[in-house]
């Protein structure tokens, strides 16, 4: 796989129990240091991708502030389409969108996004094809990805094996909540045996977040923020 996909950076922040989002959904948790750094990557890959769930909880723009760069390309994992034709990602022209979808994509709502001027990848019968998605982005010479996914993209990412390098803030704070998101959620890994391991390569701090720099699997870091 490491010639037929771009290179992988899941970035996250978390509280110090390890959530990314209160049960009511609030997600800013990041100092704005931190912030910086995260811009900071995001104008130096050519693309940054999220799931569906996160444009309709937040509706990002997914675009470069704070640091002077480009906007990376926007890419939605989006199995059925049910991306809204006003979310930012659609409307605001700074950076090209992709949206990744299923068989189960209504062709109507297709037809529409590419109206939009938004390209389609279908790869997959009922979800995403997460790792023929990834050979596709390579082929329209996406070589690094930022991902920030939330929890269940995440553990989809994990379990295909598609994650080179993990950079996680973390934030002074708890909250708590059985309900409140967790870096990666999904069906889990059903001993520790089967969880995929990380090595520590260094340790920053940002303002008063601690950030935690990891290789998976032996990838070399492709970044140095």
């Amino acid at each position: 796989m490491v010639e037929s996909k771009p290179y992988v950076i899941l970035n996250s922040a978390m509280s110090l129990d390890g959530k990314i989002s209160t049960k009511q959904g609030d997600s800013e948790i990041s100092c704005f240091e931190d912030k910086v750094r995260v811009h900071k990557i995001r104008s130096k890959v050519d693309a940054i991708m999220v799931g569906i769930n996160t444009v309709l909880k937040d509706d990002p723009k997914l675009t470069v502030k704070y640091v002077k760069g480009k906007n990376p390309i926007r890419v939605i994992v989006d199995s059925k389409a049910r991306i809204p034709l006003d979310a930012k990602v659609v409307k605001l022209k700074e950076a090209k969108t992709i949206v990744a979808v299923s068989k189960l994509a209504p062709k109507e709502k297709l037809e529409l996004l590419r109206k939009e001027g938004i390209e389609i990848i279908e790869c997959g019968e009922d979800r995403v094809d997460l790792k023929l998605l990834m050979k596709e982005l390579k082929k329209r010479g996406i070589e690094k990805l930022l991902l920030e996914g939330g929890g269940n993209l995440n553990y989809s990412m994990f379990k295909e094996g598609l994650i080179d390098e993990v950079s996680i803030a973390i934030a002074p704070i708890v909250v708590g909540g059985k309900d409140a998101l967790t870096l990666v959620e999904g069906e889990g890994f059903n001993t520790f045996k089967e969880g995929v391991r990380l090595s520590l390569k260094k340790v920053r701090r940002y303002g008063e977040d601690l950030v935690l720099f990891f290789s998976v699997n032996g990838a070399k870091q492709d970044l140095n923020i």
